[in-house]
């Protein structure tokens, strides 16, 4: 997952309390632990402990193995903020060098040049837009469900 500016500093505000991208990023991976998942539509994504969701946007990426990520991100010199999903690493640095810790395997990728942004994974990458307090219709999906594992009728 990576994120606008603006969720990276909703994140921080609400839950992070802290600037350091790592210690944001493991904020937010604790957040997505304890969150159900609610598709919107096709494009939209949000996550939600049933107090605060996070808004997110499907992006699109190529399915690659390693080497040839390495092949692509060759030329990058300067730091680029790199998450590789499923090892939940985050860290502001080179791509090539980030690369180095990432297992041999097949991997979605999703560069952005622009903005300075890397994501590897094994699932397409989402795209934080904002983290907000939770409106009433999520804050009922992320209820818990009682003892018994079915829903409680009144």
């Amino acid at each position: 997952m990576l994120l606008t500016r603006h969720a990276k500093e909703r994140l921080i505000k609400r839950l992070a309390k802290r600037r350091k991208l790592m210690w944001v990023y493991s904020r937010l991976w604790d957040f997505l632990d304890r969150s159900v998942r609610v598709e919107i539509n096709e494009g939209v994504v949000i996550f939600t402990d049933g107090g605060k969701s996070l808004v997110c946007a499907k992006l699109e990426c190529e399915r690659l193995s390693l080497e040839e990520i390495k092949s692509r991100v060759e030329g990058i010199k300067r730091p680029y903020e790199c998450v590789f999903f499923d090892g939940r690493l985050a860290r502001e640095t080179v791509p090539k060098r980030f690369l180095e810790l990432v297992p041999d395997g097949v991997y979605c990728l999703y560069i952005n040049r622009e903005k300075r942004s890397l994501y590897i994974g094994s699932e397409p990458p989402l795209l934080a837009i904002t983290f907000r307090p939770a409106k009433k219709g999520e804050r009922d999906s992320a209820k818990p469900l009682s003892p018994g594992g079915g829903t409680e009728s009144g």
